[in-house]
């Protein structure tokens, strides 16, 4: 169950947690994986491990909020694989501070990496997709863009429009048997949250119902599944990893 062998996925922001995680997730369940980021001297050690391990792994050096870099970096995949079968668009930054605070500069930094970077690499991957008629698009969003969370009026905004995003190219490419799907992660453990103040994570860990914070190998669980056969029915959906934090 939930085999990929043969398969193959781009995994961006995959130099640490939630997209570190995933992309040694989907080589386990047999996948061959890009690991695109911006820092490509972690890039580099997640694919040595990769390959230790007896996996098959592309370092791709790439910002997703420069185009030319989105479009050379896939154009890179496709030389090496010969075909796209998976795409997890993770990459995301923060900029937080109150609205009435916010720098337009922060403003336009988030929207453009997590959600118009998003949507450059869904037209890249839209092509190879479309040529095999089949294909796995997964989004990482957010508990935030469900709830919303004060401070971080720009990350909502981008979180929830990857949903909009996810709902609409769902429909569009339907019938091509090409499936959208967005992950809405509550608080995991990773970079992000390892800065927060303990008394936060406390209080945090006192609005999950499961009474803990979620680990990336959580969220990457969930991705293998919707990058899988057995979730050939599932599109347009979001699925929530947040331990019970926001059920809509």
């Amino acid at each position: 169950m939930f085999s990929l062998n043969d398969k193959v996925a781009v995994v961006t922001g995959a130099s640490q947690g939630i997209g570190r995680e995933t992309a040694l997730a989907l080589t386990q369940a047999g996948a061959k994986v890009a690991v695109a980021a911006r820092n490509e001297e972690k890039l580099g050690a997640l694919a040595a491990e990769i390959a230790a391990a007896g996996g098959h792994a592309l370092v791709v050096k790439m910002d997703v909020a420069d185009a030319g870099q989105v479009k050379a970096g896939f154009k890179q995949v496709l030389e090496k694989f010969g075909r796209l079968d998976i795409l997890v668009n993770n990459a995301a930054i923060t900029r937080d501070g109150l609205a009435l605070r916010m720098k337009l500069e922060d403003w336009d930094a988030v929207l453009r990496t997590n959600l118009t970077g998003a949507h450059l690499c869904i037209q890249q991957a839209l092509g190879p997709m479309m040529r095999e008629r089949a294909g796995r698009i997964i989004n990482i969003s957010s508990v935030v863009a469900e709830s919303g969370n004060a401070g971080q009026a720009n990350y909502v905004a981008a979180k929830a429009g990857l949903i909009g995003l996810t709902k609409a190219i769902a429909i569009e490419i339907a019938s091509r048997n090409i499936t959208v799907n967005a992950i809405a992660p509550g608080f995991i453990e990773t970079a992000m949250t390892d800065v927060l103040p303990d008394k936060v994570k406390e209080d945090l860990k006192g609005r999950i119902p499961l009474g803990r914070m979620g680990t990336a190998r959580d969220v990457a669980a969930a991705i293998v599944f919707l990058a899988s056969d057995e979730a050939g029915y599932i599109t347009g959906h979001v699925l929530d990893v947040n331990g019970g934090m926001y059920l809509a």
